[in-house]
């Protein structure tokens, strides 16, 4: 068994070596002539400098975590101060795994740039290497570390203590890794709110000032705000995105374990510890499964760009379901599984992985359609620009509200299958199953900010017009490789947040959630109201730190002479301080909300009122995610449409147009949707459920009811003490 205890942190170290040997291959691709290299200069030293005053700003948010959960851990019977440990470890982890992301994102946009010179082929070697390099070090620091705490805190709480795997030491091992995942989490939402206010500020105005107002092209260097604007790509959509899905994927094998603890094994050959061990172990081969398709993506000169992306997807996906099959069997014994109530045996986990791939692959369809380009609902967009601003912004919305069709019928289907498989383990296992491929989905998602930053660059340098049109070809792909990326996020954070609201229930001794309860319900409505207000926060954020840069831009514009002609050296410091400053500001009441809800409701309502808030928020915040991140994509697309030309009504509209100036607007309103507030909205609901988690046992029921007849015994105890409300429900329980 020890054996394969060292099995997962050591598969976390091949994806490191990985890593390391990729951004060695990166680094030594030419850098181009010194104009390119000063410009990348410009966002690599943008970007870092937010990143430092970032990371300031949470070191103090973590001396005072850390002092709550040192509070926690000394006065629970079961709890433990050690969990400050592993909650600091994940902070540092998180933060990490988003600075590698970002460092080899800067690095490796100039060297796409000068690859483009050469064809479009090695352009999108050199930026899919890029990509690659962020995905396997996530995939790696997660599970090297999570693995590694694991192995400490079985020692520590388990063997020193001569326990076992459904026993107390088990269960203090498992809430001590919580801290873990709350470190992760925490550290995710402020670098994804954060990166998200600073880069559609900069964005916003930039658009605003430079394309609407001076009608000069994108990136074009004589725009104050289009460094800020290439940094605000760096920070956002690769250090956020990457601290994003290092959080789910903590968090979805950490649920898992949770409840694997309550699985009742006959017949392991782990000692109990199959059904906590096989999320872990899948983690780590996900990450081989995702370094084959990794080596699978490849373009000829004039090939499909989406098309090899697409390949190198689907084979990670097979890989990682051929591979759970011989991983299950081998782990879990053949039968006799129970949770709940509910038995289950090795097959039907395996059925339940499967059911979290297929999920996960068709919400990356699904999403793909919403927001490519050449598809339905952006060739909408794109007619009902030729009338103006007004019918742009309302296509956008239809089509972002009719996104969430497919995607949560998609998501109903997964975890009634899941469910029926292997109980609340097989929902837990079907996010396990469709994270395994984190390390290639978040690959093919940093693409896509480097190649923007590499056609950025090449605009600003001046390059001949063939390096600009390759790297806008993978500009455009990578516009929708971030949307099917944002799909991929919010499909496992709902899934995620499932598994940790079970993992919850089961912690807080509760069997049921009881709606017919006034404070039950009244705890979900506020549930359902959080993501409004947070998605309001942080929208107003991004405008009035758009309104900053306008008028600085504006500034510029007006009082440096020689702007426009090219004479004059534009203030593009001022613009990245703007930003800066901003973020860091911004940031703090969205991300305060997250964290203290929780702690509120449930140290003063218990924890039946807490479950209907989470219930409130994961849907109301999984639906907020899909509308706006699709909506959002699918205005970019409609005005990257215009710049190879579109017909409309028999005419050919082209850059420039008043159609195109429209899609501008529409673009412009759905920036701060689909890149701060709807990628957000993945974190949000993750990090209530974990902090939920994690004070689960100093608010817990005072015992625990699992089967159908104790659930229904409770229930009508309860009931009978409050006999003027309605009795609505008479029987609760986790039987099939």
């Amino acid at each position: 068994m020890m054996n394969i205890l060292y099995v997962v942190p050591a598969l976390g170290v091949l994806a490191l070596l990985f890593t390391w040997l990729r951004s060695g291959w990166v680094g030594r691709q030419p850098a181009g002539d010194e104009r390119m290299q000063t410009i990348a200069g410009y966002i690599a030293d943008g970007a870092i400098a937010f990143l430092k005053a970032e990371y300031r700003v949470m070191i103090f948010f973590g001396l005072i975590a850390s002092a709550f959960l040192f509070y926690l851990g000394s006065t629970g019977e079961k709890s433990s101060p050690v969990i400050v440990v592993a909650f600091i470890i994940g902070a540092v982890f998180s933060a990490l795994a988003g600075f590698v992301g970002m460092k080899i994102a800067t690095k490796a946009n100039v060297r796409t740039a000068q690859a483009a010179r050469t064809s479009l082929s090695q352009a999108l070697s050199v930026s899919f290497s890029g990509g690659s390099v962020m995905g396997m070090g996530v995939a790696g620091l997660a599970v090297l570390g999570l693995g590694s705490l694991f192995l400490v805190f079985y020692q520590m709480f388990v063997v020193s203590r001569g326990g076992t795997a459904n026993g107390i030491e088990m269960e203090t091992a498992l809430e001590v890794l919580t801290g873990f995942s709350l470190g992760a989490e925490s550290i995710a939402l402020f670098a994804r709110v954060g990166g998200g206010i600073y880069t559609k500020a900069a964005d916003v105005g930039a658009d605003l000032v430079g394309k609407v107002e001076a009608g000069i092209p994108e990136d074009d260097p004589r725009n104050p705000a289009t460094i800020a604007d290439n940094v605000g790509d760096n920070v956002g959509d690769v250090a956020g995105m990457g601290a994003d899905l290092f959080g789910s994927y903590v968090a979805t094998i950490l649920a898992t374990m949770v409840l694997g603890r309550e699985v009742v094994a006959r017949g392991d050959q782990f000692q109990g510890l199959s059904p906590i061990l096989l999320p872990m172990v899948i983690a780590g081969m996900g990450i081989v499964a995702s370094l084959v398709g990794i080596l699978m993506v490849r373009v000829k000169e004039g090939g499909n760009v989406q098309g090899a992306l697409n390949l190198g997807n689907y084979v990670s996906v097979l890989v990682s379901a051929v591979a759970s099959y011989f991983i299950i069997q081998w782990i879990l014994p053949a039968e006799d599984l129970t949770i709940r109530g509910i038995t289950f045996d090795a097959m039907d986990v395996f059925y339940a992985v499967v059911v979290g791939l297929v999920v996960g692959t068709l919400m990356s369809i699904i999403t793909e359609y919403y927001t490519a380009m050449g598809k339905r609902p952006v060739l909408s967009i794109v007619r009902q620009s030729s009338t103006g601003h007004a019918t742009t912004v309302i296509g956008g919305l239809a089509v972002g509200m009719e996104s969430t069709v497919l995607p949560i019928i998609v998501l109903a289907a997964g975890i009634v299958l899941s469910y029926e498989c292997a109980g609340l383990y097989g929902v837990a296992i079907a996010a396990a199953g469709m994270m395994a491929t984190t390390a290639m989905q978040l690959a093919i998602d940093a693409f896509g900010p480097i190649a923007d930053n590499a056609g950025g660059i090449a605009e600003m340098s001046e390059l001949p017009k063939e390096v600009r049109e390759r790297t806008d070809i993978l500009d455009a792909v990578g516009n929708t490789t971030a949307a099917t990326g944002k799909g991929f996020a919010i499909a496992s954070a709902a899934l995620t947040s499932l598994a940790l609201f079970a993992a919850f229930m089961g912690t807080a001794n509760i069997s049921a959630i009881d709606i017919s309860d006034a404070r039950v319900l009244g705890g979900l409505f506020v549930g359902a109201m959080i993501p409004f207000i947070f998605s309001a926060l942080a929208i107003s954020a991004v405008g009035r730190a758009a309104m900053s840069m306008v008028q600085e831009v504006r500034r510029q514009f007006r009082e440096i002479p020689g702007i426009m002609e090219g004479t004059g050296r534009p203030e593009y410091e001022k613009c990245v301080a703007i930003s800066t400053q901003a973020a860091i500001r911004e940031m703090m009441l969205p991300g305060a909300i997250a964290l203290i809800v929780p702690v509120i409701v449930g140290f003063a309502f218990g924890p039946e009122v807490l479950g209907g808030t989470l219930a409130g928020v994961t849907v109301s915040g999984v639906l907020m995610a899909m509308f706006q991140s699709n909506a959002g994509g699918a205005w970019d697309n409609a005005k990257k449409s215009f710049e190879k030309g579109v017909m409309i009504d028999g005419k050919m509209e082209y850059k420039g147009s008043d159609a195109h100036k429209a899609s501008v607007t529409g673009d412009t309103v759905g920036d701060p949707f689909k890149d701060t507030s709807g990628p957000s909205m993945n974190i949000l609901i993750k990090l209530m459920s974990i902090v939920s988690l994690v004070i689960a046992p100093h608010i817990a029921a005072p015992e625990r009811a699992l089967t159908q007849e104790s659930g229904k015994k409770t229930h009508e105890t309860r009931m009978a003490q409050r006999p003027t409300v309605a009795r609505a429900t008479q029987s609760s329980g986790f039987t099939r």
